[in-house]
């Protein structure tokens, strides 16, 4: 999933976000508001990932988010 896409989604994967890092808070998710490098940074500061610590495990969540909601998605199913 690409930059875009999450800053498109983000209002369907916050509570996603928040259930995969517990201790980001509202506030955190209020800032972050949908921009990869800001849900990046604060990953960091939260969990002390590197930055590619970081970019890999929003990668791995989102592409199993993403593979999760075609598998829920009846008109995926006809393609």
């Amino acid at each position: 999933m690409n930059k875009d896409v999450i800053k498109g989604k983000w209002k369907e994967i916050r509570g996603e976000v928040k259930t995969w890092w517990g201790k980001l808070t509202d506030d955190d998710l209020d800032r972050i508001g949908g921009r990869f490098d800001s849900l990046v940074g604060i990953l960091q500061q939260k969990y002390g990932y590197t930055r590619q610590q970081a970019m890999d495990e929003i990668d791995r969540r989102l592409s199993s988010y993403e593979a999760k909601a075609q598998t829920n998605d009846p008109l995926s199913r006809n393609r």
